[in-house]
């Protein structure tokens, strides 16, 4: 049996809103994403857990700062430096769509840093690769489409039989490890991958076609004893009650709106060859985030009812918040964004989306039908209909345009 420990999406550098602190210099919400994932790799060094896996996507985009690979490599040397086994899966943020271009987690594998491996391909590791911890690893990196297409001779091919061909040759190729593998020691897969049947933040299912799209049946092998994936922010188990896990913990942090109403995990598991515990470990002190839309459908005391329509101010401290609003285009002046803002003092940030509406639908008189009015008249309507003064240029403009000779 081994104590694993498993997490994934990490984005520690969506620094997407709020200031910076004056004394690191790091913007507020990186460092919210860096207290999350110190407290991942508290655990792990406190519990002396056998293998962290980290499912991918340690930044938001393959080119993080420097600053910001400082702040992740500090975290996971520690790992290195308490002995402790860690893989670190290349997700489709980290990787270059270039042939040859180096991968945001490399320096891990250029600098040979000790328990610390980097899977950017396919791979089945052993013992032997493990310094003698008794698991074995099947690990399934970010797929690049366009590598595969070049290494497999396919890019004549129609996307979609495109992501047929690798799908059927990730299935082989991971049913040859299983196939081979040591029948005595438990068995883990881990991805950066979408899988047929997930779920996102969005309640939108993963459908096949749009993207490559690894089989259920893959991560359910009961051959298997934990899948540990990454890619999908909505914490999920797609084998609930079953053997083995298939687990989507989450992105640590929330990283926008879409993922508001759901708590954010790691996982640590007891897994042995045939049966796997797992526990949910949820991250505390996550930042609120507080949406709220509202549609105006009167004049009266619209900044009052709008404040109405706010939480507390002690529920509003250190939230982001976000107040849409839907109103007609002549109430604009109405709204007292300054009262607004007065009263969000503490949110840590405060958006207002204005959403004013036009009736587009010109009323004409009853005895008046369209085809009596000239084309000048009809752009005259146009312009009253959307409450916009005449334009007596473009007016001109469209006068010499309509009697000018054919």
């Amino acid at each position: 049996m081994i104590r694993l420990l498993h997490f994934a999406d990490a984005h520690i550098d969506m620094a997407n809103y709020g200031r910076h602190d004056p004394q690191s210099g790091l913007p507020l919400r990186v460092m919210d994403f860096l207290k999350s994932l110190d407290t991942i790799i508290e655990t792990a060094i406190a519990e002396r857990v056998d293998l962290v896996i980290f499912a991918g996507d340690a930044y938001r985009d393959r080119s993080p700062a420097p600053t910001f690979q400082r702040e992740w490599g500090r975290r996971i040397m520690r790992l290195s430096r308490a002995g402790i086994q860690t893989l670190l899966l290349v997700g489709n943020h980290d990787l270059s769509p270039a042939l040859g271009r180096a991968h945001a987690i490399e320096e891990f594998t250029t600098l040979e840093v000790p328990y610390v491996r980097v899977i950017d391909r396919p791979c089945f590791l052993g013992p032997s690769d493990l310094q003698g911890l008794p698991v074995q690893v099947i690990g399934l990196p970010w797929v690049a489409r366009s590598a595969l297409m070049a290494n497999l001779e396919m890019s004549a091919l129609a996307p979609e039989k495109v992501y047929a061909a690798i799908e059927e040759r990730l299935s082989a190729i991971v049913e040859d490890w299983i196939a081979a593998a040591d029948p005595a020691l438990p068995i883990v897969l881990t991805a950066h991958a979408s899988v047929q049947g997930a779920r996102y933040g969005g309640e939108r299912a993963v459908m096949l076609g749009g993207d490559l799209v690894i089989p259920a049946s893959l991560v359910k092998d009961p051959r298997l004893d934990y899948a540990a994936l990454g890619h999908i922010h909505k914490p999920q188990n797609l084998n609930e009650g079953l053997h083995p896990p298939a687990i989507y913990p989450g992105s640590i942090e929330r990283i926008d709106f879409g993922e508001i109403a759901e708590d954010r995990f790691f996982i640590t598991a007891q897994v042995a060859r045939g049966h796997t515990q797992v526990e949910w470990r949820q991250l505390k002190g996550v930042r609120p985030f507080i949406d709220r839309f509202v549609r105006l459908a009167s004049a009266d005391n619209v900044t009052h009812r709008l404040l109405e329509a706010l939480p507390p101010p002690a529920e509003l401290e250190g939230a982001i918040l976000r107040l849409a609003l839907e109103y007609p285009r002549e109430w604009d002046s109405l709204i007292d964004e300054a009262a607004l803002r007065k009263y969000a003092a503490p949110a840590f940030e405060f958006h207002l989306l204005r959403r004013p509406q036009v009736d587009a639908r010109a009323r004409l008189p009853d005895n008046v039908a369209v085809g009596s009015l000239t084309p000048l008249e009809l752009l005259s309507l146009y312009w009253n209909s959307a409450n916009l003064p005449e334009d007596e240029e473009l007016t001109r403009l469209a006068d010499a345009i309509i009697h000018s000779p054919a």
